[in-house]
Parts: C-alpha cells; structure tokens; sequence
C-alpha cells in the first residue's frame, strides 16, 4: 500500500511541475505586453516580491496592512521621484529604527524592480 501512495504521489508532483514548467513560456509572454507601470503594480502587491500591502493601504489593493501609512498622495508626500526611490531601496537612511524592509540591500528587490516600484507608487 505505501509503495503505491509514493509512486502515485511521485506521478502527482511530476505532472504538477510539466504544467509549470509548460505555462512558464505563457508567464514569460503575458509580462512582455505589461507596461511599466503595471510591472510596478505587480512587483507591488506581489506577497513574495515587494509585498506593500503587507504594510500599506493602496487603493486596488486587497488586505491591504495598516502598519505603514496609506500610500496616497505620493507625489505631495515626495515631490522629488528620487527621494521616493530611495525609500522604497533603503528607508534606514532617512530612519535607521524603520521597520520597513531594505529592499535594495537585502537583494529583495533588483534596481530595476526598484525603479518598477518606485514608477507605480509615484501615481497613486
């Protein structure tokens, strides 16, 4: 009976990851046609890449955290787009005690991914 379970099993997770790997080429093409912007979105409320609504409201977004502060009226809140970047890649240089995560030096986040962001937050 065990030996059944395993090769069963072993059948299941291989078949799972034939169709992954098969709809990765879809993947790939569905984020050729995204622009930047949604790019941005998605890194954004990506759960294991970005993730900002782990922490912040964001309109669109669904259970949306309330650790950090609404992101609204961005361009208000950071005239200077660069100022903005830079928070988003490492808040400890503004506030060393920050809990907000250093995306750039901690590798979550490339520089592109960054700028992706940065672009998106920028608009809300």
């Amino acid at each position: 009976m065990r030996k059944s379970f395993r090769g069963a099993s072993l059948a299941v997770s291989a078949l799972a990851l034939i169709g992954f790997i098969s709809s990765s080429p879809a993947i790939a093409e569905k984020k050729a046609e995204m622009s930047p912007l949604e790019e941005g979105k998605e890194l954004a409320f990506n759960t294991k890449d970005g993730n900002c609504l782990a922490c912040h409201l964001i309109a669109g977004g669904e259970q949306a955290g309330n650790i950090g502060p609404p992101l609204i009226a961005m361009k208000a809140r950071f005239p200077d787009k660069a100022v903005l970047k830079a928070q988003i890649a490492d808040p400890r240089a503004k506030n060393p005690n920050t809990i907000m995560p250093p995306f750039g030096p901690h590798g979550v986040l490339s520089a592109k991914e960054i700028d992706l962001v940065t672009d998106f937050i920028y608009t809300l």
